[in-house]
């Protein structure tokens, strides 16, 4: 999505798809709360002040500008002010890669600005109509462009995620009833997956978006089930194969609308995320196809608690690029006529702590692999973790554990 030109100084001209930490910010800007009649020249020049509009936006999410408190932020760069009015979402994002701003409680404070931005949704409609609109125009995940999200998130480096995950290296949400560690919790998922769709000896698994293989394996160890994985991502694949020698796993370099063959059950975790909206009725067909008559099919998201997600420019440009989180309606059109819904759970809070476990797994393990990557990049992979778990905890997203059944 195109953004608003350096150049342009009306705020009422940008573009208003951009959600997720869309703030209380980009409202202030149309809406102007709480600000002082216009009292002469000196009063005019304070209101249309970049600094004044930042500070009486964020007052609404209850942060200050270089308040005491741990969520409060903390400006290092007065550019900051003018580069948030102006780019908003990807502002906010960037500066703090770019050291401009600071906070202690960086999670708790994209919280908060979250949580002002769901107590008014005023300009939802516009929003969703926008993305609505984008969508029909444009497949962004298309053959070409889901090999970007591959490329420039998961191909990242495995030491980053071996250091970042759990043994298993599961990247999805883990269960933290009676678990009291992430290695604990992610065996849980597991089980709880394999127990949901009846798994037996014997059976064939299809993993669609099988990452580095943590279920693959857990499946046939522990349930004697004979799996195919699929991915896009090369360096998943290398992992992946060497983790899983000897086992009766077949892990493929394969985008998901080149699977063949019948499948007892199915399972994908975390990988519709990336099939975006104008692909989810291929990619209901491509399992529904692979999925025997009596079959299941396991799927795990994160999902839009609305009718419509606009996914956040941030997010897009540095974490999942040509991403889209899903909303229910966009998944049960995807899938009419071809599967039930037999159970879906909403697991956001087990999520939040997963993702805060990876957040402090990485903060621990950054010293020994910086040398990898740079500052930026660690400011950016912290402030990613630190958005993900916030939107979790302000019900912006949720996370969806779904067991469907074919038609």
């Amino acid at each position: 999505m195109a953004q608003r030109s350096a150049g342009n100084d009306d705020p009422r001209q940008q573009k208003l798809c951009e959600a997720g930490l869309q703030t209380a910010v980009s409202e202030a800007r149309l809406t102007s709360p709480a600000l002082p009649p216009l009292r002469g020249q000196a009063n005019w020049r304070g209101r249309f002040d970049a600094k004044t509009r930042v500070q009486s936006a964020l007052a609404i999410a209850d942060i200050q500008v270089n308040g005491t408190r741990p969520w409060d932020l903390i400006v290092r760069d007065p550019r900051f002010y003018e580069r948030l009015l102006r780019t908003r979402s990807i502002g906010l994002g960037d500066s703090y890669m770019d050291s401009w701003w600071e906070c202690a409680d960086l999670e708790g404070c994209l919280w908060r600005i979250l949580q002002s931005q769901v107590k008014n949704r005023r300009l939802a409609w516009w929003k969703s109509t926008i993305d609505r609109a984008a969508s029909f125009f444009v497949n962004a995940q298309n053959r070409r462009g889901a090999k970007k999200v591959a490329e420039e998130h998961y191909d990242l480096g495995n030491e980053l995620y071996q250091r970042m995950l759990d043994r298993r290296m599961v990247y999805s949400d883990g269960r933290w009833n009676a678990a009291k560690t992430l290695d604990q919790a992610q065996e849980k998922k597991l089980r709880a997956v394999c127990e949901a769709i009846a798994l037996q000896p014997g059976m064939r698994l299809l993993d669609i978006g099988c990452g580095w293989g943590g279920l693959a394996k857990f499946a046939a160890e522990e349930y004697g089930a004979s799996v195919v994985g699929v991915t896009i991502s090369e360096r998943q694949v290398e992992l992946a194969r060497e983790r899983c020698a000897g086992l009766p796993v077949s892990i493929l370099l394969l985008d998901y609308r080149d699977i063949r063959g019948k499948f007892d059950r199915i399972v994908s975790l975390g990988m519709i995320e990336h099939v975006g909206k104008r692909n989810y009725r291929r990619y209901f067909e491509v399992a529904r196809r692979a999925v025997r008559s009596n079959g299941l099919f396991y799927l795990s998201t994160v999902g839009s608690c609305g009718p419509v997600h606009c996914d956040d420019p941030w997010m897009l440009k540095h974490i999942f690029p040509n991403s889209h989180i899903p909303s229910w309606k966009e998944i049960e059109n995807g899938m009419r006529g071809m599967f039930f819904t037999e159970t879906r759970e909403n697991w956001a809070d087990d999520y939040r702590h997963t993702v805060l476990a990876w957040l402090g797994n990485f903060q621990r393990s950054w010293n020994e692999i910086r040398a990898q990557y740079d500052e930026r990049f660690g400011r950016m992979w912290k402030y990613y973790l630190c958005a993900a778990a916030a939107g979790l905890r302000a019900g912006t997203s949720e996370c969806w554990e779904v067991v469907l059944s074919p038609r």
